[in-house]
């Protein structure tokens, strides 16, 4: 069973629906107990990093989310992928979980239309157990003006968009997805499913 968190901020139903059609067993949970108990964790996310940050802290999950992420494969998806980094910069100076070193800064202003939005091309820099049958120039979908500075060692694949953007960062068991493989097609279920299958190792 999958705990996709419920804090409020989440593009909670695609990423539901599409674990449904993968035949993966998730529940939608705000429950600590339920949390303890799943064989994995999805943070999703849209919105404002501040103000995502916030509506975790007002569940109360915010320590409990720190500590399973250390003992189960834990991924965030878009804000959630951002919300793994120390801080973030949108807005206002803001801590995130502190899952993965790293900031959360604006785009930079290369002439490219902000907010990245589409398809993109992943170039794969290190192994990652999601990134199991996907290959270099296999396209995913973006939306987001913000992007993560963190060391390439936590970098499992990147796009270009004026710039080397992460796309696919991992610590351990802990991955994030600034793009949405809910919404990526067959490459994006893939990555679900190997996100899942690394539940049952």
């Amino acid at each position: 069973m999958i705990a996709i968190i419920d804090y409020g901020a989440g593009n909670i139903f695609s990423v539901m629906n599409a674990l449904e059609y993968l035949n993966i067993p998730s529940v939608l949970t705000a429950d600590p107990a339920q949390i303890r108990t799943a064989d994995a964790i999805i943070l999703p996310g849209v919105g404002a990093f501040p103000d995502a940050m916030r509506m975790l802290g007002a569940t109360g999950l915010t320590a409990l989310l720190k500590e399973e992420a250390e003992k189960k494969p834990f991924l965030g998806i878009c804000l959630g992928m951002q919300m793994l980094f120390d801080k973030g910069w949108e807005f206002e100076e803001t801590a995130g979980l502190g899952l993965i070193p790293g900031e959360i800064v604006k785009i930079p202003d290369m002439g490219l239309k902000i907010p990245h939005m589409g398809w993109n091309q992943l170039e794969i820099q290190n192994p990652c157990p999601m990134l199991d049958g996907v290959e270099n120039g296999d396209s995913v979908y973006f939306v987001h003006s913000y992007m993560a500075q963190t060391a390439p060692e936590y970098v499992s694949a990147f796009c270009e968009y004026g710039t080397e953007i992460p796309a696919l960062v991992r610590r351990g068991n802990i991955c994030g997805a600034q793009f949405h493989p809910e919404k990526s097609g067959a490459v994006g279920l893939r990555m679900l499913k190997n996100f899942y299958d690394l539940s049952k190792k």
